[in-house]
Formats: structure tokens, C-alpha cells, sequence
């Protein structure tokens, strides 16, 4: 199997890994009050949603063989924009749609420790 092939099947499944942490993280937010399972998803796609931005535009320019300057700053622009972009979307959660705080913080720690940790999990071949 190529590097590029298992690359992609790793980040599909932490994508996975972390939809089932924002779905548990919503309904057991749920059962306290429905806006605040809410205020729980919001906090989880703060980050999904650059993680999966950041992934189709790495497997984008995975394709291209570039100069050997280009993947380093290829890859801090594109970690640049998600940290940019999560902030941008944790801003707008709380500004406009007036989310609880406490369930979309604690759901964006689990899910940028699900980040974190996954992937250790995931390689292990036993």
C-alpha cells in the first residue's frame, strides 16, 4: 500500500474519530438542555471543519512533486489558516449564534485532544 493511500485512510479515520467525539459530547450535552448539545457541536466543528480543509488541501498538493522551499511554506500557510479559521469560528459561535460557553470549550479541548492522541492510537500495530 503507498505512503499517500495510508496517509489518507489515517486521516479519514481520525475525521471519524473525532465526528464520534462531537456526536457523544452533543447528546450527553443534550441531556442537560438541547442548546446546549447545541453549544457542544458548534464547539466540535471549530475544529473538524479546518482539520478538513486543511486535509483535502494537503492531499491537493500531495499530487504535485514542488520545489523543496514549497511543502514547508505550503504547510505553514495551511496551518496558519486553520488556526485562523477555528478562532473565526469559535467568534462567530459565540457573537452571533449566543452559544453556552462552558459545553463549546470543553467539546473543542476533547476533540483537539482526540486530535492529539488518535493518531498514536490509530498506528499502534499491536
Amino acid at each position: 500500500m503507498s505512503v499517500s493511500l495510508l496517509s489518507r485512510n489515517v486521516a479519514r479515520k481520525l475525521l471519524f474519530i473525532q465526528l464520534l467525539a462531537i456526536t457523544a459530547s452533543g447528546l450527553l450535552f443534550c441531556l442537560k438542555d438541547p442548546f446546549w448539545g447545541f453549544s457542544a457541536v458548534c464547539g466540535g466543528l471549530a475544529v473538524i471543519v479546518p482539520n478538513a480543509l486543511f486535509m483535502i488541501f494537503a492531499w491537493r498538493h500531495q499530487a504535485h512533486t514542488p520545489a523543496k522551499g514549497r511543502v514547508a511554506w505550503s504547510f505553514a500557510f495551511g496551518e496558519v489558516f486553520k488556526v485562523l479559521l477555528t478562532f473565526a469560528l469559535l467568534a462567530v459561535a459565540l457573537a452571533v449564534v449566543k452559544v453556552v460557553f462552558l459545553p463549546l470549550i470543553v467539546t473543542w479541548v476533547l476533540v483537539l485532544v482526540v486530535q492529539v492522541l488518535a493518531p498514536a492510537v490509530i498506528n499502534n500495530k499491536g
